[in-house]
């Protein structure tokens, strides 16, 4: 499979993306998030850290955030200055879908397809790696990234079920606020969540070999920065 062929693969699945209404909703979610959050001088991640400074590399929380019920979860965690010495991001979210949402589209051939694409096994783990979201020093989502597979010890899906299941996305966590924040994100942002999983598997397909999943010198495969300001102006 080429690099052109997952773009032409992928361009039909623009439809599955946030409808204006939806993104208009998430827009008036999110401010509502932001506004109550300024009026208790709160930061968006100070109950989740319990008011204390995060610790490099620690997740947050210690066993992630589960919706059980609908088989999401997510953590928050941080990387050191010197291992990414030109990151302006405070620290991410990494998004996952459990076994539940996508075991029984492992088999089909898109599916198949992608596993080839990859080199990749089909993996034991019961968790796919969905998508990561970059917040400020103020806990404002600033970008959109996908990482390799060794980052974060599972797999990945292709494009396609990945898009799907992150606009399908509805979280119920102990975290309602941070539930809130990426589920407005993903639909506000729909567009550049399109582009950056897009821009994953054109990279993929670049390098489609035998342990590519595993290269240590591949972390962020592609990233998009986002601006919450702007995207909710271009709704009025």
């Amino acid at each position: 499979m080429r690099a052109q062929d997952v773009t032409s693969d992928f361009a039909g699945t623009a439809a599955i993306g946030a409808t204006p209404r939806r993104r208009l909703s998430a827009a008036v979610r999110i401010q509502k998030v932001y506004s109550g959050l300024a009026a208790r001088r709160e930061h968006l991640l100070t109950r989740l850290l319990q008011g204390k400074a995060p610790r490099q590399w620690e997740h947050y929380p210690e066993n992630d955030a589960v919706d059980v019920t609908r088989g999401y979860q997510w953590f928050y965690h941080s990387h050191s200055p010197e291992d990414r010495p030109d990151a302006i991001e405070h620290g991410h979210i990494h998004l996952f879908a459990r076994r539940s949402l996508w075991g029984s589209a492992s088999a089909t051939a898109r599916e198949k397809e992608f596993r080839k694409l990859t080199c990749a096994r089909l993996s034991r783990s019961s968790t796919r790696h969905l998508l990561s979201i970059g917040l400020n020093a103020n806990g404002l989502p600033i970008s959109l990234f996908t990482v390799n597979s060794w980052v974060t010890g599972d797999a990945m899906l292709s494009a396609e079920l990945t898009l799907e299941l992150l606009h399908g996305m509805r979280l119920r966590t102990r975290n309602p606020q941070i539930d809130t924040v990426i589920e407005s994100v993903i639909a506000l942002c729909s567009r550049q969540v399109h582009a950056v999983l897009a821009r994953r598997d054109q990279m993929l397909a670049k390098r489609s070999r035998p342990g590519v999943l595993e290269d240590q010198r591949l972390e962020i495969l592609s990233e998009v920065a986002i601006d919450l300001d702007a995207e909710i102006e271009s709704l009025v």
